[in-house]
């Protein structure tokens, strides 16, 4: 007898399979002696569509609403129709006894394996392989150490609860909104009230008045020194009253200064903590400008195929405790290229007695993205992928690194009875900084006052706008003395020392708005939205905290997404502003969802279900009277939703006007009867550059009449372009690459004068 391994996807499969030795390739699975290995295309089975319940639902009318699947039902996805069947056979063979669910380790991959055996009603045993990477040693390891699925009957549940719930909500108001205001609206209790985040950041923007500030820096032209000025109250160094800073800097003037006090402290910095998903998306976005779900996928490729690095989706920055003894072997596998010196220097050292980047109680399903110990080949990986490894790894060995130790040096002056600062730094031992100093692929900088900040908690970036704190907080900085003392290498001096020559100014600025939202930023937002909270509920906010924020870390790329898709929201640069149509859908959608409180409710709830503290139907019935109330709410609406942008353009499918839209990179023409939804691209923002200002071009028009454009004013034909980059020697793409390599790779493989004896068949050569 045998068991059928299901895994979630074919290249994972493949990996599967070979650990086991299966090697013959049968129908949508590969078998061996005891084992048979079958995969997913992801999800093969989802929740039924509507109109699957009743032929009625086809139409969306609201007197349909709203709609009460009992019980769900499911349905295979038509697209990977073909791959569900032929699980379904390898199910129900008479030689396989029980089946392996090796599918993604988490929520959401259990729900995977769990719909493709509800659908084919396949009753028989179940045990979970539970691994965080795809290595043939994690593999051999977890299949060592298989466990009863029955431990996994709850997990199941609060996914399905999930799901179930998003339909009811989901589906329910978005039809509802739809035919109310005739119009192609969505909404969720996720992508909603991140929408509504990026409404509250536009208004503070816009509401945001700019105040002026003023301070005084005092400088001695002899010691090369800098000194700023601090309220002795306060404690802050700007002050909004201006004649009193001009009065302040005139009485000064001419006076010198008492050093009152010095002093030398010494600084120990711990690397920043390891990365999550999250975390990983906003670094990339901040530094290459990947969008969250490029990051997602090029994450996905060394998972799965170079198996170079260890499971994305997780929401840990830990690691557990049963991890250590693989260090070792991680740092041997990845100490290659530009890391193989930094790497070296630590293979042979021990780990401290407590590490401060591992703690089981911070790790849920999965630890921290980390190298695997699979051997990496960099020239097999993409520039993409090369960057997104170079992040992981250095993280992972800037925390095995000893702390970087700095010496502060802090001055204060009395000038006329007044405060004065200055502050420096000495480097005592760089320790884990040393990590991105050599051969860094990825552009990182490591100016300690700009990248990294002192207590070594994280990068400066991650105090961004979204990652919780107030959007206010940014503007009163300069009140309350939130800026920082520009360092400076510090004259040698010691207390009573007297400074004169002394020349003062008076230094003025504005206070800032907090900034727009960017990927990276609403990221945060996303993950920590506490700061967006409309209650004072401390149970939510910590749930918020703790179950990670709007969304998970695999679906917070996809709600992103799904906003540009929508038409929801529009970029401006790498910034993120809400569209006419964004703006309009938050007036018409009901208040709860435009709340995080709705998900930090949810979670709670699904949490306790996953560890069988609360029951999976009590907590559906909850959700039937809530989609019930929403009805009811959007039914009795008063607004309306107009288009403002409108074209003189015609649908070529129905005739009526078209809808100009923004796309993320492209603008478009989308028919306004949500019916028809005929939609074309009029333009898209391309890789090709200027040859004027080096900007990337917009590609116009259609067919041969498509031109490049850029906003210095230079245009170009698209084959005059072609043309042009044929002769610059450019008009190569990859996968004129990849098919001239493949032909090499065949013309390799057969006899070496082949070709030269194939040119001479058809000579014939007289004799003399």
């Amino acid at each position: 007898m045998k068991s059928l391994v299901i895994a979630e996807k074919p290249s994972v499969a493949r990996d599967i399979a070979r650990v086991l030795k299966c090697q013959k390739k049968i129908n949508g699975a590969i078998e061996g002696a005891d084992y048979v290995v079958t995969w997913g295309l992801g999800h093969l089975v989802t929740l039924a569509d509507p109109e699957d319940y009743d032929k009625k639902y086809k139409e969306w009318k609201m007197e349909d609403l709203p709609m009460m699947p009992e019980p769900f039902r499911l349905e295979v996805i038509k697209q990977t129709a073909g791959q569900y069947r032929a699980v379904k056979e390898q199910l129900f063979r008479k030689d396989v006894k029980d089946i392996i669910i090796a599918t993604d380790a988490g929520r959401e991959g259990e729900l995977v394996a769990r719909l493709i055996l509800k659908k084919a009603e396949c009753r028989k045993p179940i045990r979970r392989l539970w691994i965080s990477s795809v290595t043939d040693k994690a593999i051999r390891e977890g299949f060592a150490h298989l466990k009863d699925g029955r431990e996994y009957d709850n997990l199941y549940h609060a996914a399905m609860c999930r799901a179930e719930a998003d339909w009811l909500v989901g589906i329910n108001a978005t039809r509802a909104l739809t035919c109310k205001y005739n119009a192609q609206l969505s909404c969720g209790r996720v992508q909603t009230p991140t929408l509504a985040m990026i409404a509250s950041r536009e208004a503070e923007i816009k509401n945001f008045v700019p105040k002026p500030y003023y301070g005084i820096q005092a400088r001695s032209a002899k010691l090369a020194l800098t000194l700023t000025w601090q309220d002795g109250q306060s404690k802050s160094f700007r002050s909004f009253d201006r004649e009193r800073m001009q009065t302040l800097c005139r009485r000064l003037g001419g006076k010198e200064g008492v050093v009152t006090e010095l002093k030398r402290t010494p600084k120990k910095a711990q690397a920043p903590l390891l990365y999550d998903l999250t975390e990983l998306q906003r670094e990339a976005n901040r530094r290459f400008n990947y969008s969250a779900k490029e990051t997602l996928n090029i994450m996905q490729r060394l998972y799965e195929n170079h198996k170079v690095l260890t499971y994305p989706r997780t929401d840990s920055r830990y690691l557990s405790s049963d991890i250590l003894p693989t260090i070792r072997e991680r740092l041997l596998a990845c100490g290659v290229g530009p890391y193989k010196k930094l790497a070296g220097q630590l293979v042979n050292k021990p780990l401290p007695q407590k590490p401060f980047f591992v703690d089981n109680s911070k790790v849920s399903d999965h630890h921290a993205i980390i190298p695997t110990e699979q051997f990496v080949q960099l020239d097999h990986m993409t520039v993409d992928e090369r960057r997104i490894y170079d992040l992981v790894v250095r993280r992972f060995l800037a925390v095995l690194y000893p702390p970087y130790e700095s010496q502060q040096v802090s001055l204060t002056v009395d000038v006329g009875g007044e405060r004065f600062l200055a502050s420096g730094s000495v480097v005592k031992a760089m320790g884990w900084k040393a990590v991105y100093e050599t051969g860094n692929d990825s552009g990182w900088e490591t100016d300690e006052d700009e990248e990294f900040e002192e207590g070594g908690a994280d990068f400066a970036g991650a105090g961004m706008y979204g990652a919780g704190a107030g959007a206010g907080a940014g503007a009163a900085a300069g009140a309350n003395g939130g800026e920082r003392l520009k360092r400076q290498t510090l004259p040698e001096l010691k207390e009573g020392d007297r400074i004169s020559g002394l020349t003062f100014s008076l230094t003025e600025g504005k206070t800032k708005p907090p900034a727009a939202f960017t990927e990276a930023t609403l990221l945060s937002a996303m993950e920590n939205p506490v700061a967006f909270l409309e209650s004072n509920n401390k149970a939510m906010a910590k749930t918020l905290g703790e179950t990670g924020g709007l969304g998970t870390v695999a679906t917070r790329a996809d709600i992103i997404e799904k906003l540009f898709s929508s038409f929801l929201v529009e970029k401006r640069g790498k910034e993120i502003f809400l569209t006419s149509k964004g703006k309009q859908l938050l007036t018409l959608v009901p208040e709860d969802l435009k709340k995080p409180e709705l998900t930090a409710d949810w979670e709670m709830k699904l949490s306790r279900i996953a560890k069988g503290g609360l029951n999976d139907k009590e907590f559906m019935a909850d959700i039937r009277a809530y989609s019930n109330e929403l009805i009811d709410q959007i039914k009795a609406g008063e607004g309306t939703f107009r288009h403002d942008n409108l074209t003189n353009t015609r649908c070529p499918e129905c005739g009526k006007r078209m809808l100009l839209v923004k796309g993320k990179n492209s603008q478009m023409l989308v028919c306004q009867d949500r019916a028809c939804g005929h939609r074309e691209t009029i333009s898209r923002t391309s890789n090709a550059r200027c040859p004027v200002c080096h900007k990337r071009m917009e590609l116009r028009g259609k067919g041969d009449g498509q031109v490049f454009s850029c906003s210095c004013g230079h245009k170009e034909k698209l084959s005059a372009f072609q043309e042009r980059r044929k002769k610059e020697g450019a008009g190569v793409s990859k996968r004129d690459v990849a098919r001239y390599m493949n032909q090499q790779k065949k013309e390799a493989a057969q006899p070496i004068n082949n070709a030269f004896a194939q040119a001479l068949a058809g000579i014939k050569l007289e004799e003399k």
